[in-house]
């Protein structure tokens, strides 16, 4: 009897856990080459699923995914989801610093959790150059019904993915980054995927109604070129960015950088017509534009005005921007409690970090470093390697300081870049860019207050000028030619994480390292044991399996 009761117990109990359990969404991609002419030349494209630019993913706080992928192109490929933190499952990051790449002919299923976050990212490939031909789409974190929202439900849900294209192949750019090249100037800029001729034989991207308010998610998928967004006439009112709810300032247009997302609400309360979207290059010589239409429901198809809003001049009108972004304190994020609520100025920082990228050419040809280390992925992924407790083999720990050489800027060393980082601590980061060209970053695995973004250079008397109130908590920033930035977190989440340039060029070439992250209990409390259909290369392919994580 007792054991029936038991049994009974149990029963319940698994009934319970299976219902409490938050949702799954599946997803199979099939990841093939097909052609495309976004400029109007024909070129290879890298597809999923037949679409160009990659379907969206639409998913609600703390949903799991699951995502088969099958590689029908001829190179190993992996995908990124750029801004999810993969909480204790640095496994799923899809970079090859923690995984091992899908074969060709080959599939690989992704299983993660967007777990306490919401808002606006995307996902790409982070293998070779295979971005510059497509892979990438939207990926939104809706909220939960009971956590209130700062602002009405929109009519509709729009994704805006703009970037920067080149026509050559992704194999060619690749070729002229191996030989020591750059990649130069891109020939054109995309709107999903192409770009509108505004001469009335455009379909449009969207439509809306004429009174309504519209959620437009925009983000820069592109590989080099900061670009300034706007809708020809509309107010963009933003409201959340890579993850976090801003006060609600109003803006002409927003520069978006290479990486970034922003969520705004536009109102349809213009005359009834097509109106033009414009994204056109910030920072360089030549501006380059790609152009979209937006139709108003009502509206009879005509070509919309070429009278377009000229974007800003300079990089000193984008700084002030940054300026004016703010965390808003009293909104919730992806849980009930105010965003505010973790006053992150008022905990005492356990180490300060002091980054400098840098290029020079090495045996002629061109290489990119973080304090004088140019980072090369070996064959075994970090991640790996640490978990099978090999990483003695693979790489060496802590091979840049937390202060830079003072030759970085002139000679560098090629190698694997890992810094190893204590668990749980608070610590500020500085980039500082001692070149003439903007650089964007990203971290894998956390969000971040930008606390700052000045000229000059960095010294500890600079902290005076931190905002450390309401910076906004986000996972990418952006740092102005020959100037400085400086983010703030607390290293909570164990795994292996990528900390790159988010330019494909320079990511490619060097700037990038990994940050280690190991809880000394390796308890399943603090991390994920590797999955069991974990791709295995390198030097642990035939090793056998290590000792699980407990609780």
């Amino acid at each position: 009897m007792g054991r029936v009761i038991f049994m009974l117990c149990i029963w319940v109990w698994a009934i319970t856990m299976a219902r409490a359990e938050d949702p799954y969404l599946f997803f199979t991609w099939n990841v093939t080459y097909g052609t495309i002419s976004p400029l109007g030349v024909p070129q290879q494209g890298i597809l999923i699923n037949g679409q160009f630019p990659g379907p969206n993913i639409n998913s609600t706080t703390n949903n799991n995914i699951v995502l088969n992928v099958f590689n029908n192109i001829d190179e190993p490929i992996l995908f990124t989801w750029l801004g999810i933190q993969q909480r204790k499952n640095s496994w799923q990051d899809g970079v090859l610093g923690t995984n091992c790449p899908i074969l060709p002919g080959t599939n690989f299923t992704y299983r993660f959790q967007v777990k306490d976050q919401i808002g606006s990212y995307f996902y790409y490939p982070t293998t070779a150059i295979h971005r510059a031909a497509g892979g990438f789409g939207g990926l939104r974190v809706n909220s939960r019904l009971l956590i209130p929202v700062p602002y009405a439900d929109p009519e509709d849900d729009y994704t805006i993915l703009i970037g920067d294209w080149y026509t050559e192949s992704h194999s060619t750019l690749r070729k002229f980054l191996d030989i020591g090249r750059s990649l130069g100037r891109p020939d054109g800029v995309l709107i999903n995927g192409k770009s509108a001729k505004s001469d009335g034989s455009d379909e449009p991207l969207f439509t809306m109604k004429p009174g309504k308010i519209y959620k437009y998610r925009i983000c820069n998928v592109g590989l080099k070129n900061s670009l300034n967004f706007r809708i020809q006439g509309h107010p963009l009112k933003l409201v959340e960015m890579e993850g976090s709810h801003t006060v609600q300032n109003t803006y002409e247009s927003l520069d978006v950088h290479v990486g970034q997302c922003f969520a705004v609400l536009v109102t349809a309360d213009k005359a009834p017509k097509d109106y033009l979207v414009v994204a056109s290059t910030r920072f360089t010589k030549n501006v380059l534009t790609g152009k979209g239409i937006i139709r108003y429901t009502n509206a009879k198809p005509a070509p919309p005005s070429p009278d377009v809003v000229e974007a800003p001049v300079g990089w000193a009108w984008s700084l002030n921007q940054f300026r004016s972004f703010r965390w808003n304190l009293t909104s919730s994020a992806a849980r009930p409690n105010p965003q505010g609520s973790y006053h992150y100025g008022k905990i005492n920082i356990t180490r300060t970090i002091k980054l400098v990228n840098s290029a020079v050419r090495v045996q002629g040809k061109l290489r990119y470093a973080i304090n004088g280390v140019s980072h090369v992925d070996p064959y075994t992924p970090l991640k790996l390697a640490e978990y099978y407790q090999v990483a003695d083999k693979v790489f060496k720990y802590d091979i840049i300081s937390d202060e830079p050489p003072a030759n970085a800027g002139d000679k560098i060393t090629v190698a694997t870049n890992v810094v190893n980082q204590t668990f749980r601590n608070f610590v500020e980061i500085i980039f500082e860019n001692h070149e003439k060209s903007l650089q964007t970053w990203h971290l894998d695995g956390y969000s971040f207050f930008a606390v700052a973004i000045e000229p000059g250079r960095w010294s500890p008397d600079k902290r005076s000028r931190y905002n450390l109130l309401d910076a906004v908590s986000r996972h990418t920033i952006q740092v102005f030619p020959k100037s400085w930035a400086a983010i703030m977190l607390t290293f909570d989440n164990a795994g292996m994480w990528n900390l790159r340039s988010e330019l494909t060029e320079r990511r490619y070439l060097g700037q990038q390292l990994y940050i280690s992250v190991q809880s000394p209990a390796r308890s399943l409390r603090d991390e994920y044991n590797m999955p069991d259909n974990a791709l295995l290369c390198g030097v642990v392919k035939d090793l056998p399996w290590p000792p699980p994580y407990s609780i």
